[in-house]
């Protein structure tokens, strides 16, 4: 606990800083769930592959592993208008396509250290709704982050509507660095990019999934409970989930090759789903056409 209040100082107090702070893409977007930020402002066309260990959304993960494979695409202009898409299947069940996102945004770098993007995105599942992220349909997404130098304090705020309402605010401090050695060629490099982030926000996308799914799942990670009190805490603004992330990528010109570690501890979970600390793993690929 010592160490949670103060890493939880340590982000409120420099990401408070960063208010004008540079802004990042969305995940998922022109960065494909990778970590290596790379703002170019020509038009462009970039095209993603993943896969996952596990389906986390904003702290929280399903009563079971849903390991899954998406594939994305990205239109960048040189205004800094982009529109993106993306299709996710989950490992182990015969569906073709359990999620489909479709969304647009707009990017923008008002100085070398500060840039920053706001978004808006459509999500569409398949009839089984499996993962906790179907108990949404829309996100707005707003991101500040400024580069200090030595390290690069990020705030991103998201507002969840349709079939559950939600916001959320996280805070990430990340180092950034490359070794000065190439691998195969003078054109290729490798990056890290450690982070540790905060998330705080309501919770009532878990009382809507577990509504969803109390019928037909019996797993010792959900509990048979499903009241106003329940309710009534998962709409409260709490801190949600503290993790450490290290994605280590194998650039080159075009394309980025990403391995990600991330540990995830959940906190204040509420309603029907227990989860527990766990560790997920990232493996994805880009490339960008221009």
């Amino acid at each position: 606990m010592k160490f949670i209040r103060i890493l939880f100082l340590l982000i409120i107090a420099a990401s408070l800083e960063a208010s004008a702070g540079k802004l990042l893409l969305p995940k998922g977007a022109t960065t494909f769930y990778a970590d290596t930020d790379t703002i170019i402002r020509k038009r462009s066309i970039s095209v993603g592959l993943n896969f996952g260990s596990d389906a986390m959304f904003f702290g929280r993960t399903g009563p079971i592993r849903y390991p899954f494979y998406s594939a994305d695409v990205i239109y960048n202009t040189k205004q800094g208008f982009f529109a993106y898409g993306s299709v996710l299947r989950l490992i182990g069940y015969r569906t073709s396509i359990d999620e489909i996102d479709i969304g647009g945004g707009y990017l923008y770098r008002p100085s070398k250290k500060f840039s920053g993007s706001i978004s808006y995105t459509r999500f569409i599942f398949n009839k089984e709704q499996r993962i906790i992220e179907s108990a949404t349909n829309n996100d707005i997404n707003f991101k500040n982050a400024y580069d200090w130098g030595p390290f690069k304090s990020t705030v991103v705020m998201d507002y969840l509507f349709g079939r559950s309402n939600d916001f959320f605010i996280t805070l990430s401090q990340s180092k950034y660095f490359e070794p000065d050695w190439r691998l195969f060629s003078n054109n290729d490099y490798l990056t890290f990019n450690p982070t540790v982030s905060m998330i705080l926000g309501t919770q009532n996308f878990v009382h809507t999934y577990s509504l969803d799914h109390q019928e037909g799942i019996l797993n010792p990670n959900v509990i048979k409970l499903d009241n106003s009190a329940y309710q009534y805490n998962n709409g409260r603004f709490n801190a949600l989930n503290y993790s450490f992330k290290l994605p280590i990528a194998y650039n080159r010109p075009h394309y980025t090759f990403e391995f990600a570690y991330k540990y995830s501890i959940p906190v204040n979970v509420q309603g029907s789903l227990r989860n527990k600390r766990e560790s997920f793993y990232n493996l994805t690929f880009f490339y960008l056409f221009y």
